[in-house]
């Protein structure tokens, strides 16, 4: 087996290794979007928007500035 051909079959043992990181961060940022949405009155599934490029702006600015219909007091 040449250099070139272990070069490239390490790089396929480790493709989907940058997919595993995206599914990691992923949940690491909509587990807490998830939880705020709701305890602020909206439904849970909002805070999938938060992993949407300019969603996520328009998401916090929404959720920052827009009427909350349950606050824990």
């Amino acid at each position: 087996m040449s250099n070139k051909e272990q070069i490239m079959m390490n790089h396929e043992m480790f493709a989907g290794m940058g997919f595993l990181w995206m599914l990691i961060v992923g949940a690491i940022f909509i587990v807490p979007a998830w939880r705020i949405c709701q305890r602020v009155g909206y439904p849970g599934p909002l805070g999938l928007l938060i992993v949407i490029p300019i969603a996520n702006i328009i998401l916090l600015y929404f959720i920052a500035f827009g009427p909350w219909k349950n606050v824990d007091k």
